[in-house]
């Protein structure tokens, strides 16, 4: 049975009626917590200023020093969506600016996450007098002590959550750092690196560097940052809100780098109707391909290609592991659930926590595996692939009420030694263990989700925006919907009602195709994986979407789910 719970919305405030916002767009706003159409700004001027970052002066001199000295400066990048992206920003914005900048990408199955020893090892190679590392490196104790020692200064921008000890000495720009003023604590490693280059930018202004000629725009960067702030599920707080609708803008425009247009060409994808559903289930699962199942500098260099021709090379290219990721992943998540299923896991009182392992299991793959799992159970999940020595890799997806960066760190404290390494956010987080200390550890989660998680949290709840009134559920309403920014923690609204069922016809694999009927009022809709014959009379929670079939629009409602009335 479904449980559909409507969202309490608490009183509209008059100030987003007075901005002329729609009464039924008012009432979403207030549910996700707006209560100034201020916070519905998304131009650039409502961006907050970069000065809040703590140690970004720092950071811009530093690298204000390293153009005026031609010091190459080498960016290590993370081989996830967001270090791809932030990489090609840094690598972008640098050049811009008159730096001689190269980059350098660990490889996951070889390296391993973050600056490491060995990574400023092969980052030595290239002589730089200048680290940067972009969604990385707030961890890395042991990889800044090591470009010290090898005479290299390091600048740290990352977004992770610190550790007990941060890395010295490095320039650290982290808003999860303590001491940090800036307001969002969600901007993504793309978002903060994009914040260093405009505090760089602004100090070489004052210092005429772009006295005799135009100074870059980093404005052409934002489809980049959108891209990257989507694909890392961060929280869409206000910035980083203002971000993905400015980078969707650029897109929509056919103003994108060549990168991200030929992203959306391979998949076969209207650019001019970019949605951020298209970043994130899209654009952003081809780029994490290379990172997955090869090397992420593939999609970095179809971030960096300044020429359609080679852009479109290396997104096919992209396409084609990602064909291939799907495979992997489809047979791995039937083996999980075999796992799961054929197990005690579930059974009497139930597991809070699911740890799943397979020797065979591709490393690359663990993290979309443990996210089905977690949608499917709604337990937090962590799937484990065999590392190097004797250690297990490890990929984590968590619910609401439970912080997964955190528990992992009261299991290294409670049970020293069963934890190598681990990082991460509230709901996703990578670890390595020791592969002897498997059954310890999945005890040790266990106890911690039985102490910090209640039964009515694991009962699975869809949230509702409520009913529409007869007159409300129009293509308008669908259109202006399309055009909003939803994602991570601003989820894009659902509404519920009772429907008669008046027409129904199977489509696609397994799917049905419905004119649905209410208040004298019909609408087309579309349930996906659900079979026909669906009853005659549904509760269904549902999103209003415009479809586009044969070149024309209409307005579809998309039945997430649906039980069947008397």
């Amino acid at each position: 049975m479904v449980t559909i719970v409507r969202r309490v919305v608490p009183a509209i405030p008059t100030t987003l009626l007075d901005a002329g916002i729609s009464p039924v767009l008012a009432r979403v706003y207030s549910a996700r917590g707006i209560v100034d159409a201020r916070e519905l700004d998304h131009s650039l001027g409502a961006l907050p200023d970069f000065s809040a970052f703590h140690n970004i002066g720092a950071a811009a001199e530093r690298l204000a020093h390293a153009i005026a000295a031609a010091e190459r400066i080498v960016i290590v990048a993370d081989y996830d969506a967001d270090g791809a992206t932030a990489c090609a920003v840094a690598v972008r914005g640098l050049r811009a600016m008159g730096a001689d900048v190269r980059f350098v990408v660990p490889n996951r199955f070889e390296f391993g996450y973050g600056l490491t020893p060995e990574i400023v090892a092969l980052a030595a190679v290239q002589a730089p007098r200048l680290i940067v590392t972009v969604d990385n490196g707030i961890a890395s104790v042991d990889g800044v002590a090591a470009a010290a020692a090898a005479g290299i200064d390091v600048i740290v921008t990352d977004h992770h959550l610190p550790g007990d000890s941060l890395p010295a000495p490095a320039i650290i720009v982290n808003p999860n750092q303590p001491g940090c003023r800036f307001p969002s604590k969600h901007v993504a490693g793309v978002g903060v690196m994009f914040y260093v280059l405009c505090a760089l930018r602004a100090l070489l202004r004052t210092r005429g560097r772009f006295a005799s000629g135009a100074e870059p725009n980093l404005g052409a960067l934002l489809d980049l940052v959108a891209l990257g702030t989507v694909a890392d599920v961060v929280r869409l707080d206000h910035v980083n809100r203002i971000f993905v609708e400015q980078g969707l803008a650029r897109i929509r425009r056919g103003r994108a780098q060549p990168g991200v247009a030929a992203l959306f060409t391979v998949a076969g994808r209207d650019i001019e109707r970019a949605s951020a559903s298209d970043l994130g289930f899209v654009a952003g699962p081809r780029l994490n391909a290379a990172g997955r199942l090869a090397d992420m500098s593939l999609g970095i260099r179809c971030l960096l290609a300044d020429s359609h021709a080679e852009a479109e090379r290396t997104a096919r290219e992209l396409d084609r592991l990602n064909r291939e990721r799907r495979d992997i992943e489809a047979s791995m998540q039937d083996e999980a659930l075999a796992d799961v299923e054929q197990s005690d896991m579930l059974d009497d009182e139930g597991a809070y926590t699911l740890c799943v392992h397979r020797s065979q299991w591709h490393q690359g793959v663990i993290g979309i595996v443990a996210s089905r799992l977690k949608d499917r159970y709604h337990r937090p999940v962590i799937v484990f692939a065999q590392g190097a020595n004797g250690e297990l890799k490890g990929s984590g997806r968590s619910i609401a009420g439970f912080h997964l960066r955190d528990a992992l760190d009261i299991v290294s404290k409670r049970s020293p030694g069963v934890i190598v390494r681990f990082g991460g956010h509230a709901f996703a987080a990578g670890l390595t263990i020791r592969a002897r200390a498997l059954s310890d550890f999945i005890a040790a989660f266990e106890a911690i989700a039985r102490e910090t998680l209640s039964d009515a949290q694991l009962r699975r709840v869809h949230d509702s925006d409520g009913a529409l009134e007869p007159g409300e559920l129009t293509f308008a309403l669908g259109a202006t919907l399309s055009q909003c920014v939803w994602g991570q923690g601003f989820p894009p609204p659902m509404f519920d009602d009772r429907f008669d069922v008046l027409e129904q016809h199977a489509v696609g694999s397994g799917h049905a195709r419905l004119i649905l009927a209410r208040a004298g009022e019909r609408f087309a809709a579309i349930a996906f994986r659900t079979p026909v014959p669906m009853p005659s009379r549904i509760h269904a929670l549902y999103r209003p979407e415009i479809n586009q079939w044969q070149g024309l629009l209409n307005l579809e409602l998309v039945i997430d789910h649906w039980t069947a009335l008397a």
